[in-house]
């Protein structure tokens, strides 16, 4: 009996057994996903930078593409890939491509399609002892399915539950034959061995039934509940304590100060390929024209206008307390518009972006791992190469409009680039002047004219250990600024020259980063900016270089903690020509240099703290000045 119902269609059930029928064979619809996806995001995983991307404007940017990311939405390998602020983070989180697994590769998803004939199964034989009860099961029942390349794969084990997916498909199918009351019915042998079988396996059914019902409910309850059906709301929230010490001889150290920002993103999907990204924040950081309030001007170390320093931390935006387009001042804790931008596919390589509140970094790809204002680095020097701050190209406060385009050129090669204007929406320049020859609009007016920035990043991946991203930017500037916010030198970039002079960059760039091993990454950058007199009347220009090298750590004593070592030059004047000055009066000109540290504890899924220091040697290019050390205690939530 028992080998007559292994060659008969009657023994249905048990062939399913001895074939290895898997729940999802018996579930043509079903989907595996691959688990073993990550992500290149800013918080420096060392996951592939290209090939691993689960969720939605992953997909849209590794096609097309936007992000670093989305993390925050963000199914992901650790915290950060959760959370990643969906800021200025938040888009460079959803901008990498994705690299296909390789053939030999496991498969990343396998997606089950019903057969109609025995034959189409290739590693399924005439002469295969089971081959006319399959035949029977596929075409008399049709409730057997292959996979994608064709085959069965009816050597491997099952479990109990398998098999019983594989019989409820087939109950299914008879109760579907048995409804159409056609001809085809099934044999009354038939139903009793599935009655016998029904019984038999009646625990394992119950059981597959109850999933189900309870996956089915879940989902009713997220549908009624969702915020919407085109948008998912995410949020990030850093609490620091920042103190420092040093600065500028005969100033006493500033006291210990406790600052906030806070952002709420919107993410919209309008086709399922495409990506509108609105983002809010609010902040606590003082500053203004003058830079009053700030750490940097109490340390002494700021420029005399604004509050450009190195001494200032990864979180913390580039203007804080004004609005530089109109020198307007923002009040604490105003509610402003950061991020507005659109993203969408044109090709299947292509990807077009555009918005009125964008930065250079939610284009281009974070190569180094320290890059995370809420999670890593809590210096802005070691986040990101200068060239990409270039022109406010990371303001923290989207002062760009800007568009441009995401080229993959190859799995492991892509290449972006934009265009940037901060004062798009002015339509003339104010004829009142802040300062002799500094108009009150001192970035210009206009989408193409006053100051602008082209900037491009060729992000290449030569093997799944090292990634390299080169970077150019061409940037014109009203007034006489680098825009970066990395030093006090980035006002009066030509120093010696008119604060009202305009002034040219072109600025280069390279960016590295080498995983030793999962969990240790070395990385670094390179730079040289080239400013020169954009004026008839002004011969001066001014060369700026700046470097870095560091060792990131991951799940450093526990998983999901990192940490960072980081050790370089910030921006200082190598060569100057015309009437430019090499070291500004009053200065004594020194090479400075910057060493930091930090260790990221994560508390739990949504919650961060981060104790770090980094310490400043001849700040500002200038020995006068005693070594600074600035701390914070950095404390995030991401929601």
């Amino acid at each position: 009996m028992a080998k007559y119902l292994l060659a008969s269609a009657s023994g249905m059930g048990f062939l399913c057994l001895i074939a290895g029928l898997s729940p999802v064979q018996a579930l043509p619809s079903l989907e595996i996903a691959d688990k073993n996806v990550a992500v290149n995001q800013d918080d420096g995983s060392y996951e592939n930078n290209y090939s691993n991307q689960s969720n939605l404007a992953k997909n849209i940017s590794s096609k097309l593409l936007i992000a670093n990311e989305i993390q925050k939405n963000l199914p992901s390998i650790n915290q950060q890939q959760k959370n990643q602020d969906l800021g200025v983070d938040f888009a460079v989180n959803f901008w990498q491509p994705i690299i296909p697994q390789s053939a030999s590769s496991s498969p990343t998803s396998y997606k089950l399609a019903q057969v109609t004939s025995v034959s189409q199964l290739s590693d399924v034989q005439p002469t295969d002892w089971a081959f006319q009860a399959l035949q029977s099961l596929v075409e008399r029942y049709g409730c057997i399915a292959g996979y994608p390349n064709q085959t069965y794969r009816g050597n491997r084990a099952m479990t109990r539950y398998e098999f019983a997916a594989g019989l409820n498909a087939c109950l299914e199918r008879i109760n579907e034959l048995i409804a159409t009351a056609t001809g085809d019915l099934v044999k009354k042998e038939d139903l009793a061995t599935l009655q016998k079988l029904q019984e038999q396996f009646a625990a394992e059914l119950a059981t597959l039934r109850g999933r189900v019902d309870a996956v089915e409910a879940r989902t009713a309850e997220l549908e009624a509940n969702q915020f919407s059906t085109t948008t998912k709301l995410n949020g990030e929230v850093i609490i620091a304590g920042v103190g420092a010490s040093g600065g500028a001889p005969n100033d006493s150290d500033p006291n210990i100060i406790l600052v906030n920002r806070v952002r709420l993103n919107l993410t919209t999907s309008f086709t399922g390929k495409d990506l509108l990204i609105t983002g809010l924040q609010a902040y606590n950081f003082l500053g203004g024209t003058d830079g009053q309030g700030s750490l940097q001007q109490s340390l002494g170390l700021a420029a005399p206008l604004l509050s450009a320093s190195s001494a200032r931390t990864s979180f913390e935006p580039q203007f804080p307390g004004l609005n530089v387009n109109t020198l307007s001042g923002v009040g604490a804790n105003s509610v402003q518009v950061y991020k507005l931008l659109y993203i969408f596919p044109v090709a299947n390589k292509l990807t077009l972006f555009g918005g009125t509140a964008a930065e250079t970094s939610d284009a281009f790809p974070a190569i180094t791992p320290f890059y995370g204002e809420g999670q890593e680095s809590i210096s802005r020097f070691a986040g990101l190469n200068p060239v990409v701050r270039i022109s406010g190209g990371t303001s923290g406060t989207g002062l760009a409009s800007a568009a441009g385009f995401i080229f993959n050129i190859s799995p492991n090669l892509d290449l972006r680039a934009l265009y940037g204007n901060p004062n798009a929406n002015l339509t003339q320049k104010s004829a009142t002047e802040a300062l002799p020859g500094v108009s009150t609009t001192p970035l210009g007016a206009g989408l193409f004219s006053g100051s602008s920035v082209i900037a491009t990043q060729l992000t290449f991946k030569p093997s799944s250990a090292l990634d390299i991203g080169l970077n150019y930017a061409h940037s014109y500037h009203e007034i006489n600024i680098l825009g970066t916010g990395l030093v006090s030198s980035d006002i009066g970039a030509l120093a010696g020259v008119a604060p009202g002079t305009p002034v040219t960059l072109n600025s280069v760039g390279g960016t590295l980063t080498w995983r030793l091993s999962p969990k240790i990454a070395l990385s670094g950058y390179g730079a040289a900016l080239f400013v020169d007199a954009a004026s008839n009347s002004v011969n001066a220009s001014t060369t700026f270089t700046s470097w870095m090298a560091g060792v990131h750590f991951r799940d450093l004593f526990k998983s999901g903690n990192t940490a960072g070592i980081i050790f370089g030059q910030p921006l200082f004047r190598t060569d100057t020509g015309g009437s430019a000055q090499l070291t500004p009066t009053g200065e004594n000109r020194a090479t400075p240099y910057h060493l930091e540290g930090y260790y990221r504890l994560q508390v739990s899924d949504n919650i961060s703290i981060t104790p770090g220091a980094f310490i400043l040697f001849n700040p500002e290019g200038n020995s006068n000045n005693e070594t600074t050390t600035v701390g914070v205690l950095r404390t995030t939530f991401t929601f």
